[in-house]
């Protein structure tokens, strides 16, 4: 048993599990609601400040960036320092980040605080989840990771939704206070709730360098597929807003953002591709992904709604099922080192999004909405590959009975469960 909680469920003044499921939700889903905030209103901002097209799509690429730049350090801090002073500085920065988009009227400052959002997210994601690994005991563990999981999936949703919806489009600024208020009180229940440990609790995992697991070309695809896939992902989702608000569809910042709840397949995508890829293996589920991402890009080209939803369906699919594999591979391979090999996963996933989102930018600036889809087209050619090297390296899938879900599950980092 791991110290912190005990088995009954409750630790030295700590709470019960489920209170800490419930801190563990708020605390992320509040984390990822500042991601996406302003997705839904880009054609907004770009008429408010007057910006070029790629320049107002910096007010999401920028957090990313952050993301991508910060994950490694938070990693490291997460075994140097207790989590209550890095969850409290982080949701501090993070809130007043937000707090100062709502009030700037210069552009610039607005994509430099959102940069700052983007650096102190993983002190409220990366280090949580490493803390939950070395407090909680294994049976536990999965229990509360399943409500880490979904607090991304709905937390991404929810600052679109915010943003674009519950907020009238002309009034974002009140979703920066709005998701601000969210996250002073997601660390505040934290700072209280979660239980004090020492700085270093846990075994000592054998040491393993960076260098080493990149010079490893099983693990390198396996992170390049992270950032192909992401890269599409983030850039079709990036500017759909302006496809939708367009002349073929006309439609409402409201209703544009009403699509973005095709989002949720996430939460059911990423078990199911588990399971699919215990059975058929990764390589397989990797190319299944791919063939069903490729074949909703194209579609996503038909100017008709219906299309256009199903072609989005699709992409949410066929990602979070190559996401889901990537992530199950690459801890299947490492008996050390799972927590750098899956903290470089999330720098190349990050990475990823905002070179797509940059470039898809240009592409629709240059030559709109197909020039970006077609651009898209080309990453396929990364998780296609990794897909077909998993094949050819992978051994006979050997059929095993499903383990019952209180059993240990090898090679699974802790760094690997935030990356939606």
């Amino acid at each position: 048993m791991k110290e912190g909680i005990s088995r009954k469920g409750r630790g030295k003044g700590g709470p019960s599990y489920f209170g800490l499921q419930a801190i563990v939700f708020a605390l992320v889903s509040a984390s990822f609601t500042n991601i996406y905030l302003t997705q839904p209103v880009l054609p907004v901002l770009q008429k408010e400040f007057g910006a070029d097209l790629v320049l107002v799509s910096f007010s999401v690429s920028a957090v990313i960036l952050g993301i991508a730049l910060s994950n490694l350090p938070f990693g490291f801090l997460a075994d140097k320092l207790p989590i209550q002073p890095i969850i409290f500085s982080g949701g501090l920065l993070v809130a007043l980040g937000g707090l100062i988009c709502a009030v700037t009227r210069d552009f610039w400052i607005l994509i430099g605080a959102r940069f700052v959002q983007g650096l102190f997210i993983p002190a409220l994601t990366t280090c949580l989840a490493a803390y939950l690994a070395k407090t909680l005991p294994l049976e536990r563990l999965y229990v509360v990771m399943g409500s880490y999981v979904s607090a991304t999936v709905l937390g991404g949703l929810g600052g679109r939704l915010l943003g674009g919806w519950l907020h009238p489009p002309l009034h974002w600024r009140y979703a920066f206070i709005t998701a601000a208020i969210f996250m002073l009180l997601a660390t505040a229940a934290a700072w209280r709730g979660l239980p004090r440990l020492p700085a270093a609790t846990g075994k000592k995992e054998a040491s393993i360098g960076f260098i080493e697991l990149l010079k490893r070309g099983d693990l390198l695809r396996l992170y390049c597929c992270a950032a192909g896939s992401f890269a599409i992902f983030s850039s079709i989702f990036n500017y759909l807003p302006f496809r939708l608000q367009g002349p073929r569809f006309q439609f409402s910042t409201e209703l544009t953002t009403l699509v973005y709840l095709v989002y949720v397949i996430g939460i059911f995508m990423g078990p199911a591709s588990g399971r699919i890829s215990s059975r058929f293996g990764s390589g397989n589920t990797l190319l299944g992904g791919t063939l069903i991402l490729g074949v909703s890009l194209v579609l996503i080209l038909v100017p008709a709604i219906a299309a256009v939803i199903l072609g989005l369906l699709g992409i949410c699919t066929g990602f979070f099922a190559i996401h889901a594999a990537a992530v199950g591979s690459l801890n299947r391979k490492l008996t050390r080192g799972q927590g750098r090999a899956n903290a470089l996963y999330v720098l190349f996933y990050y990475t990823g999004g905002w070179l797509g989102i940059t470039a898809a930018g240009l592409a629709y600036r240059l030559g709109g909405w197909n020039a970006l889809v077609y651009g898209t087209l080309f990453f396929l050619v990364i998780p296609l590959s990794a897909g077909i090297a998993e094949r050819r390296t992978a051994g006979p899938l050997i059929r095993r009975p499903l383990r019952k879900f209180n059993k240990p599950v090898e090679g699974r980092g802790k760094f690997g469960y935030f990356l939606y």
